[in-house]
Order: C-alpha cells, then structure tokens, then sequence
C-alpha cells in the first residue's frame, strides 16, 4: 500500500492541537467545532509536540521546564512529565512509540529517553543551538539540526553513535521526511531555502529556493504522495508551495503573522498553520490555495498537530 492510500484509510482528525509557548498550555479545537476549545496547562513554554504511534498520547517539550509533557489525547490530560535535560526545543518519537528524542538547545546536545522507565538511552553532543529533531521513517536515523553552525547531525537511532554531520543553509530549523526513508527536507530560515538530503549518503543533493532574506522558512509539512513541501515563511506571513518533481514553488497561500508550525489533514486538503504574532492558528484549503480562515486561541503558538 503507499504512502498515499495509507493515508486515505486512515479516519478523519478530530482535533487540531496548537503548543502555547507564552501561555504554557496546549489549545485543542474541535474540527467539526473549532470555536470550542479545551485547554490543557502543560508546564514552561511548550514548542515542539510529536504524537505517539498509536495516537493516544502527545508528547511535548517544555523547553522552561527541562521536561517532556504526557498528554492523554482521548482525556485531554496531563499524565506524565518526563525529564529530558536542559531546555528541549523539540521532540521525536520512535516508530515503536518506546523512546523520545530531544533537542536540547541551550547545552548542544540530543537526548534520548525509553519512556515507559524514564532512564536516559543515550545524550551525544551536536551542532550549536540544536532545535530540529527527527526520526527517519523505518527508524534507523535521527537528525538534529543546528541554528548557529548551519549543520544537520546524525545519529544512529538505537545507540545514539554520531554517524555524520553535514552543513546546509543558514539557520537550519525543521526537517520531515519522505515515507520510504530516502529523502530529507531541512528549512533554511536565513538561507531562504530548503536543502533536499540522499539520507542514505546523508549528504545535500539539492537546495529550493523559498525566496530572499525577508521569507524566513520555518516549519515543514509533506504530502502523503511525496510531491508537495508545504513551507511556513515566519517573516513573510504565507505558506509557500513546494513542487518536489520541478523543485519549484508554484503558489503562496497568505496567513496570519509568522507562522511557524505546520500540519496537513489526511485528505491533502487543509494545512493548518500556528501563527505565532495573531494569537491563532490559520486554516488553509491547499486545493483552491487560499486561506479560508482561522482559530483564535490568544498566547503564542508554536507548534501545530493533527489527532485522530
């Protein structure tokens, strides 16, 4: 089955959830009733959030705290707070939903911890000012990219030995994945690019440009068929859409202001974005590639995940 018709089989999400970095908070909304908003205090300036395998719990990095929240989705409750060291930016998972992986901005470092003991597995130094952090798909690697060195460390996922580091543009800040694990997307936020990566060479095969110095990209979002990059511009105020087969950006769908965060619904159709100055999060119909409107939760959103 590919990519694409796993995601079709897969229910509709119920909830868009947004991380409140000023609030301390999660914001869920309702899909079906946006407007009606349950809220969950999670701890010190929540930003990165990654969903488990089994889609029952999020985990979130509270990057005040030195901490990974627990959040039980069907609940909408805070049951655990795990210790991850210092200042978490962001936060991975395994496939098996058995180890988070974090980065850990202020000390340089990347740290993995089993979840069900909460003993670290692994902490391995990286680039300076760590803040992006994933895991490929058949979860073999894990990348982590650094803000001040422009570089992309990798790791091997189940001993956390450093199997390499490459550089690419400036400020390197997120990366997500092709579902068959040969290709990585980095966005550059000074660069104004995104490098396209061979993840089995681990090393830049191509760069987009996004557009100049004033557009920012930030967060990342893939089509289920591996032929769109949808891309946050923060400074811009607009998603830019990615042709991955031309390697050029064929539309700009204006948001809200700077937005950081993405996630795309299961069907392809909608992207919601956390806009992180309007206190919202925007709601985008890729298809027809305009904004059809948005959330008002107040605080600063960050981060953006879709929950079944």
């Amino acid at each position: 089955m590919t990519a694409a018709a796993r995601a079709a089989a897969q229910p509709p999400e119920r909830w868009i959830v947004a991380s409140d970095e000023a609030g301390d908070r999660l914001v869920a909304a309702s899909v079906r009733a946006p407007n009606a908003l349950t809220i969950v205090a999670v701890g010190g300036r929540p930003r990165g959030m990654a969903l488990a395998p089994n889609g029952r719990l999020l985990f979130v990095a509270l990057g005040r705290d030195d901490a990974v929240a627990v959040v039980d989705v069907d609940r909408w409750r805070l049951v655990d707070r795990i210790p991850v060291g210092r200042d978490p930016e962001q936060v991975a998972v395994s496939r098996d939903g058995r180890t988070i992986f974090v980065s850990n901005e202020e000390i340089a470092m990347a740290t993995a911890i089993d979840v069900a003991t909460k003993r670290q597995r692994f902490r391995v130094a990286v680039g300076v000012e760590p803040e992006g952090i994933g895991v490929t798909p058949d979860g073999a690697k894990v990348y982590v990219t650094g803000e001040t060195d422009s570089s992309v460390t990798v790791l091997d996922a189940a001993t956390g030995r450093r199997a390499g580091t490459f550089h690419v543009g400036a400020r390197p800040r997120f990366v997500v994945f092709s579902s068959d694990s040969r290709l990585a997307y980095v966005s550059t936020e000074n660069g104004g690019s995104v490098a396209i990566v061979d993840v089995a060479r681990d090393s830049v095969v191509g760069t987009i440009p996004i557009g100049d110095g004033s557009t920012r990209p930030t967060g990342l979002a893939l089509s289920a068929d591996g032929r769109l990059l949808y891309v946050a511009n923060g400074r811009s105020n607009e998603v830019a859409v990615v042709d991955l087969g031309s390697r050029r950006v064929t539309t700009r769908i204006p948001t809200g202001q700077r937005p950081w965060g993405v996630a795309l619904s299961s069907d392809g159709r909608t992207l919601y974005t956390a806009d992180g100055r309007s206190g919202a999060i925007g709601v985008l119909d890729v298809t027809a590639g305009r904004s059809v409107g948005s959330i008002t939760i107040g605080g600063r959103p960050y981060g953006v995940v879709l929950v079944r």
